[in-house]
């Protein structure tokens, strides 16, 4: 599975020029139309800007389709539920069960929607080193406790699955064979156990070095921002689009198709 979001924030591009903070805030307020869009051919239109986003971000789209399959696969359950469970007008039967076509327009609308809504954080994310997006952040006023602990939480998931891979090498280099038994299940309880308790003691040990060095609540860093004239060019057209979006959905143009399937 692909974690380390950022990494292509080396490649250059005019989405890694852009200054976080105004990418942020504007790529932000995208995302916020996204939500309130409710018809598929303004979803659909909403997809296409967040595709030109990440091609202009020239993020290898090998890596996209990596990450986007991951959306896709956590969000296909949908077209199951929803059909079988949406209280729709046009109803079939489908093993004996109501099946409303509504259900699967609504399943398409949110997988679009939360594709877009990925694609859109990538081209965030993914266009800046990860602690520059975080700080960037704080200089946005966010609150100090959610971005230290985006900023931890990303830091140590990767140690995390270091230590789980350092424990499993141990294990099979003493023989341990994961097999359907009820042996299996006993041993990778204490698996779990034991990565658990040696994560908690790191994160001790981590505090206490943070305290040792003066930490009081709050991040420092030498790492200044600096808007210029493009910055605020191309937050001025991110927003233009977000606005776009609304006043397609909200114009009654795309109003027809929520009471059909497509």
């Amino acid at each position: 599975m692909i974690l380390d979001i950022d990494r292509h924030a080396h490649v250059s591009s005019s989405l890694q020029r852009w200054d976080p903070r105004f990418k942020i805030v504007s790529v932000g307020v995208f995302i916020a139309a996204i939500a309130f869009i409710q018809t598929l051919p303004v979803a659909v239109m909403a997809l296409t800007l967040a595709s030109v986003m990440i091609f202009l971000s020239r993020i290898p789209v090998a890596f996209v389709a990596k990450l986007l399959q991951w959306v896709v696969m956590f969000l296909l359950p949908f077209f199951i539920i929803l059909p079988l469970s949406y209280p729709g007008h046009d109803h079939g039967q489908f093993l004996g069960m109501d099946f409303a076509w509504e259900g699967i327009r609504l399943a398409l609308l949110i997988v679009i929607k939360g594709v877009t809504i990925v694609m859109c954080a990538l081209a965030i994310f993914g266009t800046s080193r990860f602690d520059v997006a975080m700080f960037a952040l704080q200089r946005l006023k966010c609150p100090h406790v959610l971005v230290q602990l985006l900023l931890f939480t990303y830091r140590y998931i990767f140690v995390f699955l270091a230590e789980m891979e350092r424990m499993d090498t141990a294990m099979k280099a003493r023989g341990f064979i994961k097999r359907p038994n009820a042996y299996t299940i006993r041993v990778m309880g204490g698996f779990v156990g034991t990565l658990l308790i040696r994560s908690f003691e790191r994160t001790e040990r981590v505090f206490k070095a943070m305290l040792s060095k003066g930490y009081q609540g709050e991040l420092h860093s030498l790492l200044e921002f600096h808007a210029a004239g493009k910055d605020y060019i191309k937050s001025i057209v991110m927003v233009s689009l977000a606005v776009l979006v609304l006043c397609s959905e909200f114009s009654g143009r795309f109003q027809a198709a929520v009471h059909s399937w497509y």
